[in-house]
């Protein structure tokens, strides 16, 4: 399981271990919190098509899907 801090996820990069139209690797562009300032969810851009995706930020702790930084 991916060790993941979410105050530190802005800007951090992923790689996706099965690519989907070529698209590997990903950056967290914008997150949005509730009033507690818990994370919600988060935007995932790919570098190379600049294709963003909101996701929940927990999917990111999945090895079998992302792996942190860029492989």
């Amino acid at each position: 399981m991916n060790k993941i801090t979410p105050k530190k996820l802005l800007n951090s990069k992923w790689t996706a271990v099965s690519p989907v139209n070529k698209e590997k690797h990903f950056i967290i562009i914008e997150m949005d919190f509730d009033e507690e300032g818990i994370v919600l969810s988060c935007v995932i851009e790919a570098v190379m098509s600049k294709r963003q995706v909101a996701i929940d930020w927990r999917d990111l702790k999945d090895q079998q899907r992302w792996l942190q930084g860029w492989q």
